[in-house]
Order: C-alpha cells, then structure tokens, then sequence
C-alpha cells in the first residue's frame, strides 16, 4: 500500500515541477500559440484547444487571441472634395488570421494597433478628401425612405425624391472604400480585417454654421416639394371620387328613369285595358278626375250646350 503512495506522489511531484518549470502549457479556445526557442519558430503555431508540451526555461510559448478584435481611432480632421475640414471618427474590427507573420511583423496586439492607426488613417483620409462634403453625411438622394412613405407613393418613383444635392456614393459606400483599402494591406501584417466603419463626423466651427443653413435651406425645398406632390395626389384622388360619383348617379339615372318606364306603360296598358272593357264608364271616370282637378266652389264657368265638358253636369249624358 505504501509502496502505491509512494507512485503517486512521485508521479504528482513530477507534474507539478513540469509545470512549475514550464515545460506544460495550455491553450484555450480563444487562444493560439507560437512556441519560440531563443527567438526562433519551434514546429508550427498551435491554434486548437488543448494541453502541450514544449522544452522547459529554453522555450517560450507566446499567446495570440484568436478573437474578432477591436479597434477604435482618434477623430482626424480631414479635408473633403471642397476643401472644408471636417473630424472623421472611425471604428474597425480585426483577427488574427496567420499568427506566424503577425508575431514576425508586428509581434504584439499593441503593435498591431498602432500599425493599424496608420492603415486605416490613411484609407480614411484618402477617401474623404476624394467626396464632397454631403456624400458623407448622407447615404442616399432621398429624404424619406420608410415603409409608409413607399406604401403612400404606390408604385410612383419619384414620390418622395427632394430637390437635396444629389450624391453619387453616400457614408455607407465610403466606408466600404475606406475597407478595400485598408483590407488590401493588412494581410501582410497576418492580420484579416473584419469591418471598418465611420462612427461620427464633426464639423469645424468655419463649416458648422453654413452646414446647418443649407440643412435648412435644403429641408424648406424638401418640404415645399412634399407639398406640391400632396396637392397633386389630392386633387388625383378628387378628380377620381367626382368621376365614381357621377357614374354611380348616371347608372341610378338610368336604373330610375328604366324603372318609370316600365311603370308608365304598365299604368298605360291598365288604363287601356279598363277602356276596352267599358269605354263609357272609362271616360265617365276620366271626366269626373278632370272635374274635380279645374272645378272648386269659386269657378265659374261659361260652356256651350254642346261641349264635351258640360255632358255629365247637365245630367243628359247619364240619363238612360
């Protein structure tokens, strides 16, 4: 029994010197390791998890994160297109991508971040001072973009475009350049970049205030456009409602006008078949109807004996 204890603290004695002298190291998932032995590469960078060896106190193991990394720069003042100065404040996202050449050319994530102040600068300086001003502040030529103004303008392109300057990139397409740049010299360094992005933009004073008088002067001519388009629209929908009114009222026209007429000639044929069946009484009855339509108490009349209109008032027409 005591000769088993003695195995295993031999055998923990031993693993706590290999680690106390160095010679056990361990990588986490994200971590990547490139041993070195008196500055030199030792067999190939070690990027999966795990436990390994290396010769104790002669070689060193060197870590790298293998993280998306951030980077954030200083605010630059840059000339635009119309020489008007303003700040550019850029963010970036990178990785290691060859640990290997990273560690050769630049050796530490400090380096790195410093070699890429200048990558990035430069990129972003270049492509700044290549637009005009507005090209980036906005991205795109119109005012309103939003699901209700495309559902109002119904199929109608120019619904909704401004009479703002047009622009021909926008702030997303210039830091997708500023990107290709920076992306095209990174590699060298082993460093993939992920994402590079304008985060702000500052006015200097001399540029501030003509910057928000043209805002100004841009959105009145923006409005008063949206205006005449909402006219235009009102009196479209108007013209529309006034035509659908009077087909409506033309059609009941028509329907009440069919409706009467049939009426008509329904009463004519009633009034006709009573005349066949008694003529007299017919005309008997038509005469009384006019009788009491021309006669009151004050009418006098002044007839012929042998007018039609006097035969039923003198009795002789009903007497048998």
């Amino acid at each position: 029994m005591s000769k088993e204890w003695n195995l295993l603290f031999g055998f923990v004695v031993v693993v706590i010197f290999l680690i106390a002298s160095g010679a056990v190291y361990t990588i986490d998932e994200s971590q990547q390791v490139v041993v070195t032995q008196f500055g030199k590469l030792v067999g190939v960078p070690k990027t999966k998890a795990g436990m390994y060896f290396k010769l104790p106190f002669i070689q060193t193991a060197n870590y790298f994160d293998k993280r998306i990394l951030p980077w954030d720069g200083d605010a630059n003042q840059i000339p635009t297109l119309e020489k008007r100065f303003i700040r550019v404040d850029t963010m970036a996202r990178w990785r290691i991508s060859d640990v290997l050449k990273f560690m050769q050319s630049v050796k530490t994530e400090e380096s790195a971040q410093t070699r890429l102040d200048d990558i990035i600068d430069a990129s972003t300086r270049d492509v700044i001072s290549r637009h005009k001003l507005v090209e980036a502040i906005r991205n795109s030529n119109r005012l309103l973009e939003s699901e209700n103004m495309k559902e109002q303008s119904q199929g109608d392109e120019d619904f909704g475009k401004t009479a703002l300057e047009t622009i021909q990139s926008g702030r997303e397409e210039l830091s997708r350049k500023i990107f290709d740049r920076a992306a095209e010299v990174v590699p060298a360094y082993g460093i993939e970049l992920i994402d590079v992005r304008i985060k702000r933009i500052n006015y200097i004073e001399e540029v501030r205030q003509k910057v928000y008088e043209r805002m100004i002067s841009e959105r009145k001519r923006a409005a008063e456009k949206f205006r005449s388009e909402g006219q235009g629209k009102k009196a479209e929908i108007e013209g529309l409602i006034q035509k659908e009114l009077k087909d409506i009222q033309s059609e009941a026209y028509k329907t009440a006008q069919q409706v009467k007429g049939n009426a008509d000639a329904k009463a004519i044929k009633i009034y006709a078949d009573a005349y066949n069946n008694d003529p007299e009484f017919y005309s008997f009855m038509k005469t009384l109807e006019t009788y009491k339509e021309t006669i009151n108490t004050g009418t006098t009349l002044i007839l012929s004996t042998e007018n039609e209109f006097f035969e039923y008032l003198d009795g002789t027409k009903l007497q048998p």
